[in-house]
C-alpha cells in the first residue's frame, strides 16, 4: 500500500539529472531537447559550482550529468569533481562520440560513480542514421571499449522506436559478447522525434516481455532501470529502476536542471518550469508549497483522465509516466503506454495467446550467445 507523503520536509531530488549544456555534436532523430546550439546564457562556471553546494543542500544524494554532449562543456571536470567533493554519487551520460583518450583518465580520477553511453543499433549504418552522424557507431563503440579498459563498468542506453525495435535481438548479443549493462528506454514524441514512429502498443507491450526476459537471464544488476515501462501488468513484473512502481515522481523525488538554471521536475518534461536559480536558491523552489504541483497536490477526482479515472490503481498509479501522458495526449496524468491498460482493453479476452504470439516472434529469435 502506497503511504502517501504529503509534508514538503518528506520530499527529496533522489538523484537530479542536470543538462550540463544543449550543446551537441550529433543530431540525434529521438532527441527531446532538440540539442545543437547551446542555450544563450547557461550557468556559469561560479553558478555551476553554487549549484552543486544547493544540491546537496536539498539531500540530493547524486546527480545525472548530461547534454548535449556533456564533454563539449570545457568546465565539466570542475563541476563533476565538486558534486563528488559535496558527498555526492557522480553519473555521467555522453553520447560516447569524443575522443576518450582526453576524456576518460579524468573520469578514472574522478572516480565517476555510472558511466552511461547511447548506442541505438548494432548496425552502424542504422545507428549512424538515427544519431545524425556518419562514424558515430564506430566512436560510440571505441569510447565503450576504453572506458571497459579503465575499469569504469560502462553501461549502454538504447532508446527504441519502429526505426530500430527489430535490432533488439542483435543489440543483446552485442551486450552480452562485451560484459556491458543495458538500459533499454522508449523513444518519446518530444523535442525532435516524430510521434508516427513511436512504438505501436504492440510492440510496446512485446517490449515489456522482452525486457522481462532479459532480466531473468542476466540479472536486474546488468538489464538496469527502464524508467519509462509499464505498469500494474497481470503478466509482466515491475520494470522500473525502483523497487515498485507508485507513481510518477516528478518534483518530489525527481529533479531536471536545464543548462541555463531553469528548474522542472523532470528534465525531459514539457512546459512544466518551475522557476531558476538565477533568480531564487533551489531550495526556495523545492520547498515552495505551489511547486510540482501536479503531483504534490494531486486530486485523484479532478486529476486523473480517461481509462486512468476508473482504473482500480488510478489513486495510487496517478495515470503513470507524466512525459509520456503529455506527449501522448498533452494532459497529466493518463499515460496510454501502460501494461495493464493495454490488457485490460486490447488484449482482455485474448492476453494469452497475445503473450504466445510474442513468444513466437523474431524478438525471441534464437542468438547465440556462445
Amino acid at each position: 500500500m502506497l503511504v502517501q507523503k504529503e509534508p514538503k520536509e518528506s520530499y527529496f531530488p533522489f538523484c537530479p539529472v542536470w543538462e550540463l549544456t544543449l550543446e551537441c555534436n550529433l543530431n540525434c532523430y529521438h532527441c527531446g531537447s532538440k540539442a545543437g546550439k547551446k542555450r544563450s546564457h547557461e550557468l556559469t562556471t561560479k553558478e555551476a559550482i553554487n549549484l552543486c553546494k544547493q544540491l546537496a543542500d536539498i539531500g540530493s544524494k547524486g546527480v545525472a550529468l548530461m547534454g548535449g554532449e556533456i564533454f563539449l562543456r570545457k568546465d565539466w571536470e570542475t563541476i563533476s569533481r565538486e558534486i563528488k567533493d559535496n558527498g555526492m554519487k557522480l553519473s555521467i551520460i555522453t553520447n560516447g562520440c569524443v575522443n576518450p583518450s582526453k576524456v576518460i583518465p579524468i573520469l578514472s580520477k574522478i572516480e565517476v560513480d555510472s558511466l552511461s553511453v547511447g548506442l541505438d543499433a548494432s548496425n552502424p549504418s542504422l545507428h549512424d542514421m538515427m544519431r545524425g552522424k556518419k562514424g558515430a557507431f564506430e566512436m560510440a563503440t571505441h569510447f565503450l571499449e576504453e572506458a571497459k579498459k579503465a575499469n569504469l563498468s560502462p553501461s549502454v542506453i538504447m532508446t527504441v522506436s519502429k526505426l530500430n525495435f527489430s535490432d533488439l535481438p542483435n543489440m543483446e548479443k552485442f551486450i552480452v559478447e562485451n560484459g556491458y549493462e543495458w538500459q533499454i528506454q522508449m523513444a518519446v514524441p518530444t523535442g525532435r522525434f516524430p510521434k508516427e514512429l513511436s512504438l505501436d502498443y504492440s510492440m510496446y507491450y512485446a517490449l515489456g516481455i522482452y525486457v522481462m526476459n532479459l532480466r531473468k537471464r542476466y540479472g536486474k544488476d546488468r538489464i538496469v532501470g527502464t524508467h519509462n515501462l509499464g505498469f500494474h501488468s497481470r503478466y509482466i513484473p515491475n520494470l522500473s529502476g525502483f523497487p515498485s512502481w507508485e507513481y510518477c515522481y516528478a518534483g518530489c523525488y525527481n529533479l531536471g536542471i536545464e543548462s541555463d538554471g531553469s528548474v522542472k521536475g523532470c528534465l525531459p518534461l514539457p512546459n512544466s518550469i518551475e522557476g531558476s536559480v538565477r533568480k531564487t536558491t533551489l531550495k526556495e523552489i523545492w520547498e515552495n508549497p505551489n511547486a510540482f504541483s501536479y503531483n504534490r497536490k494531486f486530486d485523484p477526482e479532478k486529476d486523473l483522465k480517461g481509462f486512468c479515472r476508473t482504473c482500480k490503481y488510478g489513486k495510487t498509479c496517478r495515470g503513470g509516466c507524466n512525459w509520456k501522458s503529455i506527449a501522448f495526449t498533452g494532459h497529466f496524468h493518463q499515460d496510454p503506454y501502460c501494461f495493464y491498460r493495454i490488457e485490460e482493453t486490447i488484449y482482455k479476452d485474448r492476453l494469452k495467446e497475445k503473450i504466445e504470439e510474442i513468444y513466437n516472434s523474431p524478438l525471441f529469435r534464437e542468438v547465440d550467445n556462445s
